[in-house]
């Protein structure tokens, strides 16, 4: 099934990028026997050139506001690792998330946590136009042509959404180390979280500190639920992460239960 990924408005909107800047994703094509497809939604927090600072100190373009730090060195190394394909999302999440629905107000959110995002007031329908049609269009549709491609050639796909969370969001304490995210299909958050709780020094969320909806995620709606394949979003509270020994100790941990949840999900 071809996830169905709605078209924004015909009206040509003028493109935010400029030759200097980045693609709005990195895609890493995996092994041919692999059947994980991982993606990172927040993955990068870099701003358009002509964008400049969007109006923020450098502390808050590198805060979790704008990105979800240490979940694309996750991803990457849960692709090697597994052989699996992988898209990164490569701006800030303040231009526009990729994973909430574009029409839903905090795709482009006025305000992150406690920091007015005063860039994104006052936009006109072109400037939303504008951002959805150089970051949010290109990233999903890298995407969809990635299991379709998978499809056509028949194979296995299960996929992998890597985030990020803050340990203290509006003055609330997040004890969990890791949740595990879904909606209508439980089968593989289920199996990862059997499987992490067995370490007993572990904090184990399902559906904390984050829920998996259809007004509030994007990618695991369309590219998982609608295709009716395999998926499951993973959480990783951010201070475990900051570094290269917690994100390879991180991949690690799960690219193990991963192996594992996918032999028992050939074998149901």
């Amino acid at each position: 099934m071809t996830a169905r990924i709605r078209d924004p408005d015909p009206r040509e909107p003028v493109s935010l990028l400029s030759p200097n800047d980045p693609a709005p994703f990195t895609l890493v094509r995996g092994d041919q026997a692999s059947p994980f497809v991982f993606t990172c939604d927040h993955a990068g927090n870099r701003f358009p050139e002509g964008l400049g600072d969007f109006g923020l100190p450098a502390e808050a373009r590198e805060d979790h506001i704008a990105w979800d730090i240490g979940a694309a060195a996750v991803a990457a190394q849960l692709s090697a690792d597994l052989g699996g394909d992988l898209v990164l999302q490569t701006y800030s999440r303040l231009l526009i998330d990729c994973n909430r629905p574009p029409h839903v107000p905090s795709s482009i959110p006025a305000k992150s946590e406690h920091t007015v995002i005063e860039a994104n007031h006052d936009l006109s329908e072109a400037d939303r136009l504008a951002r959805r049609h150089s970051i949010f269009d290109p990233y999903h549709r890298a995407i969809a042509d990635t299991i379709d491609n998978r499809m056509a050639h028949g194979r296995r796909t299960v996929l992998v959404s890597v985030h990020s969370f803050t340990p203290v969001y509006l003055g609330v304490q997040r004890p969990m180390h890791v949740g595990l995210l879904f909606n209508r299909d439980p089968r593989l958050g289920r199996m990862l979280k059997e499987r992490l709780e067995r370490d007993p020094e572990l904090v184990v969320a399902e559906n904390e500190p984050y829920a998996v909806g259809d007004e509030t995620d994007y990618t695991i709606p369309v590219h998982g639920e609608q295709r009716g394949i395999a998926h499951v979003m993973i959480e990783i509270r951010n201070d475990l992460i900051r570094n290269e020994r917690g994100q390879s100790a991180w991949a690690v941990r799960l690219a193990k239960i991963l192996r594992e949840a996918d032999r028992d999900l050939r074998e149901s």
